[in-house]
């Protein structure tokens, strides 16, 4: 099968025929039909996040089961899924207690570059190559677990269900797992890539109010109010303190950062008044630290925390934000960007560093 794999930190993907074993116990093979283009892969790419390499790269995906392995009743051959890049197994003490994104299998995923066994079911030339995060959906086929799956309804497009399944669970899902008391309240999103954009949407549902958005890019501004923002802020050409203070005359209650570098996680948390919560949800490079000032942070009671992948339930929150989609109450059809084929994945990567607006997406079977 094709598939864009990842051979050195700092050098371009390489689309090749890799070789794709069968699904073993527990596991199903995955058509791709879409998979999503996301900052967090690009962060593997150069460097700042450490990962097994060679790799097929790619998390945020869509199919079709095929095939699967023995032991495996939660899904059949013909159902629609969403890939996870965080499993759900049900039995550690994260997913008993009602955290699974903070599953502890995830980390088995992670620091083998194999399934949920530790090993991989990728080769080429005869040699080992790693999946990413348990899934590697940059390919024409996958295989996963069957607790990295989520079935939902076969007449979404396969685009939308792709980015559900980390742009708009992660965002969408922390406005309304995370920041359910913000309704009424000031949030302000800093930053507005797919993952901004959906807290976003996922804000103006429960009636947040004003919604700032802000960004760099003039484009991802005018596409966070069209999706919801109250207000955008080009923090480029703009003091982003000075212009809440003209949009409201009391201080934000709340700040959501999902671009995850020191500097606007610092910012974050200076736009929060009095009893403020900030949520980190971007992820930044390894090691990287961000200076809170202590007496604000006690004097103040403000609040700093972190949410993973939307800190969702994701086999219950997906086929949500899925249903939400369909009354067309989270417009993510507004939200997608190009579509590119496999071929040209280093394009799609090209344009998001360039701050192109809107999730673009690969299809691995030919444009749709």
């Amino acid at each position: 099968m094709k598939a864009a794999v990842l051979h050195r930190p700092s050098t371009p993907l390489t689309v090749e025929d890799v070789d794709l074993d069968d699904p073993g116990p527990g596991e199903v093979l995955v058509r791709v039909l879409a998979a999503g283009v996301c900052h967090s892969d690009l962060h593997y790419m150069n460097g700042d996040l450490n990962g097994r390499l060679p790799a097929v790269l790619g998390h945020e995906g869509a199919g079709v089961v095929e095939r699967v392995g023995e032991a495996v009743t939660r899904v059949r051959p013909g159902d629609t899924v969403v890939t996870l890049w965080r499993p759900r197994c049900g039995d550690c003490t994260f997913c008993m207690t009602g955290r699974p994104a903070l599953c502890a299998l995830g980390k088995v995923q992670a620091s083998s570059g194999g399934l949920l066994d530790g090993t991989s079911r990728l080769g080429l030339n005869g040699e080992k190559v790693h999946h990413l995060m348990g899934v590697s959906c940059f390919a024409e086929k996958c295989v996963v677990s069957d607790r990295s799956v989520v079935v939902i309804d076969p007449t979404v497009p396969p685009a939308i269900a792709a980015i559900t399944g980390c742009a708009v669970v992660t965002g969408a899902g922390t406005a309304l797992n995370v920041m359910e008391d913000a309704t009424g309240a000031g949030v302000v999103v800093i930053g507005a890539g797919g993952v901004g954009l959906s807290a976003v949407m996922g804000l103006r549902l429960i009636g947040a109010n004003p919604i700032v958005a802000a960004d760099t890019v003039d484009a991802r501004l005018e596409k966070a109010l069209e999706l919801g923002a109250t207000h955008a802020v080009n923090v480029r050409t703009h003091d982003l303190a000075d212009e809440l203070t003209r949009i409201s005359p009391k201080p934000m209650t709340w700040s959501l950062d999902a671009v995850g570098t020191p500097q606007t996680l610092a910012q974050a948390f200076e736009t929060v008044g009095t009893g403020g919560t900030v949520v980190a949800v971007g992820l930044g490079k390894v090691g990287a630290t961000v200076p809170v000032p202590i007496n604000p942070l006690v004097q103040q009671e403000k609040r700093l925390i972190g949410s993973l992948y939307g800190s969702a339930n994701t086999p219950i929150d997906i086929p949500k934000l899925v249903d939400l989609f369909k009354t067309g109450r989270l417009p993510l059809d507004r939200l997608l960007g190009e579509q590119y084929e496999l071929p040209e994945i280093n394009e799609a990567y090209a344009a998001l560093s360039r701050g192109v607006t809107g999730r673009a997406v690969i299809t691995p079977g030919g444009k749709r």
